[in-house]
């Protein structure tokens, strides 16, 4: 038996919501907030269909309050789907009420074949979802696995490829900025690959002094330099029939890339020093925020090198460019430290959110997580609230906005950077308002459908993504 909360003030709804389904599903009738606050009490529920005005409580429809309104729903009734009810002339409130996590809208008034529709798609995106997530999970195992989940097209093409290379002996090239993750995703590689069971060693190139980079990948004998008073194996040999994960390579010097093309091509290396030859049965996987083509044309960096590195190249995006995964990836760092820190932290405030969104993340995922870090050091209560973020990150008037011009730009750039961000959020509400279809799109924008084509490529965004609203 499902069961299905109906909170409406109208009558002739809940008549068509009681006709819309047979016997194997309850509806139970609210005309009032307070009426469906205490049948929703104790009660597990399927399904929620809330009238858009006793969803707000009198409140102005904007972006931050409806978040706020959906997300109070959610957390009192966290196994129910919400479909937000709505007057034809409010329905691009109800927009933002999906936007904002509610499953779906329907407007007044009602429809029997409209709603059991919308209900039939609910139940079935939630199989979907609930197969994808039984076999996500059966898939990635190890380090990072939270992190295998996202809700950003660009991601999930990097997950795409980082299934499809983990069986191979092929050698991998991260590329991205600082921060965006690129050491889970070799670990990810590794923990996926026939090697999971040997070791996986990281080295962060640019840590090491240019005079000792070639010691501490490939060993040394005793008495090759001032100092070797004992042999010592490099990290290749460490990592022997296992992982190598070779974070920063661009920094490595010229010396060291002779070596390293050896390794690639020969399988072959000798210690600082010694004559002997050692194989390598390692898999190489290399990480750089740097363009490595630039670098080669800059002869700062070996072509033969780059060629071997970049059999099977991965971009990472920046986090400015996946910001679908921002709520994921915070809530995800919360539950984290409520575990180390033993908080009682169960939500963000709206604020904070809408913060985040309008923020440019020059540090990418590691500076949300410091960030998020930081507030539940500071947070006494159950929401991470603006008091325990920095101030300087909120704009002038604490009105929730993160602190987003950037001085050290160029004008130029920076103006470049904020029409993208722009432009990229009023290409999702436009898509999301037309259920994904391009023609009304690309009329409801005043471009033609070709333009709005190249405006999707740019930002990464599928049409595909928002053809399940309803």
């Amino acid at each position: 038996m499902k069961y299905l909360l109906a909170v409406t003030p109208h009558e002739d709804a809940l008549h068509v919501l009681r006709a819309s389904f047979s016997g194997d599903v309850t509806v139970i009738p609210c005309r009032t907030r307070a009426e469906a606050l205490a049948q929703a009490t104790g009660r597990a529920l399927d399904m929620v269909m809330i009238d858009l005005g006793l969803l707000l409580e009198g409140r102005e429809p904007s972006r931050r309050v409806l978040h706020e309104a959906v997300w109070e729903v959610k957390r009192r009734v966290p196994s129910a789907e919400i479909i937000v009810l709505a007057d034809a002339d409010a329905v691009r409130h109800a927009v933002d009420a999906v936007q904002a996590g509610a499953g779906g809208y329907l407007p007044y008034p009602l429809l029997e074949e409209e709603v059991r529709l919308v209900a039939q798609k609910l139940h079935e995106s939630a199989l979907v979802r609930s197969e994808l997530d039984y076999l996500r999970d059966r898939h990635w195992a190890g380090d990072g696995v939270d992190l295998a989940h996202t809700n950003s097209p660009r991601m999930r093409e990097v997950f795409d490829k980082v299934r499809l290379v983990a069986g191979t002996r092929s050698t991998v090239l991260l590329t991205g900025e600082t921060g965006t993750g690129k050491s889970l995703i070799a670990r990810l590689i590794h923990n996926h690959s026939n090697r999971r069971t040997r070791r996986f060693i990281s080295v962060h190139c640019g840590a090491i002094p240019d005079t000792l980079i070639e010691s501490e990948l490939f060993g040394h004998e005793k008495g090759a330099f001032t100092g070797a008073v004992r042999k010592k194996p490099g990290k290749f040999e460490i990592a022997e029939g296992g992982t190598i994960f070779l974070d920063e390579i661009g920094t490595v010097s010229q010396s060291a890339q002779i070596k390293l093309l050896g390794v690639l091509q020969d399988r072959a290396y000798q210690r600082v020093g010694g004559e002997a030859v050692l194989r390598a049965d390692v898999r190489v996987i290399a990480a750089t925020n740097e363009d490595l083509a630039a670098l080669c044309a800059q002869g700062r960096f070996r072509r033969d090198l780059y060629y071997r590195l970049n059999v099977f190249p991965v971009d990472v995006p920046p986090l400015r460019e996946r910001k679908e995964d921002l709520l994921l990836l915070a809530e995800l760092f919360v539950r984290r430290y409520n575990a180390q820190m033993v908080k009682d932290i169960r939500s963000i405030h709206p604020e904070v959110i809408d913060a985040f969104m309008g923020y440019d993340w020059p540090g990418n995922v590691r500076e949300l997580e410091n960030l998020i870090e930081r507030a539940c050091i500071l947070e006494s209560g159950t929401v991470l609230t603006p008091d325990s973020f920095p101030a300087e990150f909120f704009g002038p008037g604490g009105g929730g906005r993160l602190a987003t011009v950037d001085t050290t730009l160029p004008l130029a750039e920076a103006r470049r950077r904020s029409v993208d961000v722009f432009e990229r959020a009023y290409l999702e509400r436009a898509l999301a308002q037309c259920g994904g279809s391009v023609q009304r799109t690309a009329a409801l924008a005043g471009v033609t459908t070709r333009q709005l084509h190249k405006l999707m490529t740019r930002h990464g965004l599928r049409k595909e993504d928002y053809k399940l609203r309803p």
